[in-house]
């Protein structure tokens, strides 16, 4: 039992008391007692910057956050991904990621801090004070978010725990979903007043403006998939939910996902009225940075960049300094080869031309016969986003110590699994220029950015569709201004007029909810956020929120790179190119003339012989793993008298894999 709600063993970082320039900057861990702790702004600082949650670029290989998307319809990555694969996904055998270690610490904060806090106990500025109690909340809320993601209905725990069976396993009590959320608000209602407009130390910590943002994502989260899984296993109430109808009193769903609707559209329109007319400019240049690593493009280098903190777009990154051997290994990727990573042709074909039309659409002014010609002509014309965003042939890699480019090539779609451009449209947000950070693995000092203002738009622009059905003056003005900066014709009517969604669907998993096409203009808000948070990491939540991905239960999708048969790249690489299927490098043009990332080695590949991605509903949650039920049950010989309840679709039995969900 120990292993999943024990009292808090308490550690911190000693030598960060009065340096907290960055979340990023630790020294070594130590133990400290309860009674040398908490006494003064300085420790909880130290205490809460050690507790941050939030996802960003890391130090290991490949493209890190750039990344993550990777086995999505966005991006290809190099394995093969068994969440396509019914069956070879398993129940863990240990806990998975069914862990209370973050919670814990947050709830040992709490009941620490705020009787010395009410008492007048803790030294130093009040306003600093106030601000690390309120970045508590804001942790504790944000991990419970990741459990939200993860498994949906989850226990709420708010204390610290005594280590008996008999309280531990009455806790561990799952609590349905809508009031996981609803806890989740709660706790963000509470640091808002507290936290500060401007943190101490900036943007490296949390501040007000990130707690809009987050309590507006997770409102919109909880109310779309309220609203497409409605009717299912996956929402509280649902046929086959297994949860306790005690805890419905006075539930109605349709309440509750207007009410989230409401929330998300509340708090995404305050930040996202500060952020309209800050988002960073966009100069449209093909280069980011010049020589000397001036900006060229401050919307590209805003991703990129050393120093994030005078974008007012951005509202939190982390500082990476080598000073301290704080570093990321993004930029060896990024800067010299594809990253084992690529844009798939149906994210490509996803962004408009710059009329504002969709390529397939008359007038649209785009030629197929584009594709034979390579990368570069298929990009003409189109938003500026996937133009700036795409590493293309020709294109500077970095800058050599003597000032002359180093240039990226098409060959990189041969590279080996962490180096290869898995689908020859190359990933290029995020890439720097600086030949130090493209050699050495223990240079990386460009930023990561941890949130955006731009967010805080598309959340409203999609809250306000799904609540009303209309688009709203404040949503007609964001959508605008992401548009103008994407040099897109700024009227989407037009787009919404010209749109088909058969040929959407061709390409795109938004297009679809619950197995049947969504209307034109909720599909175009989708479509206006996978091109914007391209490569920023939202794509696998967003897809299972809507419920995407039913279409593909009995009908295989193909993911898809660039034209390669038939193209120029057919003769320039014949000498590279082998299509065989143990070792090949290539798929065949006998199955399709694009390239087919997880179809170039055939043998005993299990998505070959499926032909494409297939989905089983119970991958929408994870499942929890067998140890859970095993130290919560009443007899440990019989894990069905846990008082844990499984995912739909899965067992309690570990290394077992998904049934169909009814």
């Amino acid at each position: 039992m120990k292993k999943y709600i024990k009292l808090f063993v308490f550690v911190l970082l000693v030598g960060f008391l009065s340096g907290c320039n960055d979340f990023l900057d630790r020294e070594p861990l130590d133990q400290v007692t309860p009674q040398m702790f908490f006494g003064s702004a300085d420790e909880l600082a130290a205490y809460t910057v050690r507790d941050y949650p939030f996802a960003t670029v890391g130090s290991g290989y490949g493209l890190s956050l750039f990344g993550v998307d990777n086995d999505t319809d966005n991006q290809a990555g190099t394995g093969y991904p068994v969440f396509w694969q019914p069956g070879e996904k398993k129940v863990p055998v240990a806990a998975g990621s069914w862990n209370w270690e973050r919670i814990r610490n947050t709830n040992y904060f709490f009941e620490n801090v705020l009787p010395k806090y009410e008492n007048g106990e803790i030294g130093g500025n009040q306003d600093h004070i106030k601000h690390y109690i309120g970045e508590m909340y804001v942790i504790r809320a944000y991990n419970y978010y990741t459990k939200l993601v993860t498994y949906g209905d989850f226990p709420i725990v708010t204390e610290v725990l005594k280590d008996e069976p008999s309280i531990l396993i009455e806790a561990s009590k799952r609590k349905p979903r809508n009031q996981v959320a609803r806890f989740i608000l709660e706790d963000l209602d509470k640091a808002i007043p507290l936290l500060m407009e401007t943190p101490p130390n900036g943007k490296n910590r949390i501040s007000k403006n990130v707690a809009h943002l987050i309590r507006a994502r997770v409102a919109l989260f909880e109310g779309t998939w309220l609203k497409h899984h409605k009717g299912t296993a996956f929402v509280p109430g649902g046929p086959g939910w297994k949860g306790n109808s005690a805890d419905l009193q006075g539930f109605n769903i349709d309440s509750e996902i207007n009410f989230f609707l409401d929330e998300a559209m509340k708090s995404s329109k305050i930040l996202g009225d500060k952020m309209v007319d800050k988002l960073s400019e966009n100069t449209d240049t093909r280069e980011g940075m010049d020589v000397a690593y001036n900006s060229l493009n401050p919307y590209y280098t805003m991703f990129a960049d050393e120093n994030m903190e005078g974008y007012d777009e951005i509202l939190m990154w982390k500082d990476f300094n080598k000073a301290v051997g704080v570093t990321t290994n993004l930029q060896m990727e990024l800067e010299r080869n594809g990253g084992g990573s690529g844009w798939t042709r149906g994210m490509v074909n996803s962004f408009l031309m710059r009329n504002g039309l969709p390529i397939y659409a008359a007038g649209s002014g785009y030629d197929p016969n584009w594709e034979k010609e390579g990368v570069n002509k298929t990009l003409e014309e189109r938003d500026s986003r996937i133009q700036i965003f795409t590493k293309k042939p020709g294109d500077i890699n970095y800058y050599k110590a003597d000032g002359t480019p180093d240039i990226t090539s098409i060959r990189y779609i041969f590279g080996d699994g962490g180096s290869r451009a898995t689908t020859g449209f190359m990933v290029k947000k995020g890439k720097h220029y600086s030949p130090t950070m493209a050699q050495d693995h223990d240079s990386g000092t460009s930023g990561g950015i941890v949130f955006r203002g731009a967010e805080a738009l598309l959340i409203y622009m999609e809250a306000s569709y799904e609540r009303n059905n209309s688009i709203d003056a404040t949503a007609s003005s964001y959508w605008k201004a992401l548009r103008k900066r994407a040099k897109v014709d700024e009227d989407f009517n037009k787009t919404i007029a010209a749109t088909k969604m058969a040929e959407e669907a061709k390409g795109d998993f938004g297009a679809y909810s619950q197995g049947r096409l969504v209307d034109a203009t909720l599909y175009n808000i989708r479509r206006e956020r996978r091109n914007e948070l391209a490569a920023e990491a939202f794509r696998w939540e967003d897809i299972k929120r809507w419920r995407a991905l039913d279409q593909f239960i009995d009908n295989p999708y193909r993911i898809e790179g660039m034209l390669y048969w038939g193209s120029v790249y057919e003769t320039e690489l014949a000498d590279l190119a082998i299509v065989d299927p143990e070792k090949g490098n290539m798929s065949s043009p006998n199955v399709s003339k694009y390239i087919l990332p997880y179809e170039k080695i055939t043998a005993n590949n299990i998505i070959a012989t499926q032909k494409g991605f297939l989905f089983t509903p119970a991958h929408y949650l994870e499942p929890i793993g067998m140890d859970v039920f095993r130290l919560t049950s009443s007899d440990p010989t019989n894990f069905e008298t846990s008082n844990v309840y499984q995912n739909p679709g899965w067992g309690i039995q570990g290394a077992t894999g998904p049934t169909a969900v009814h």
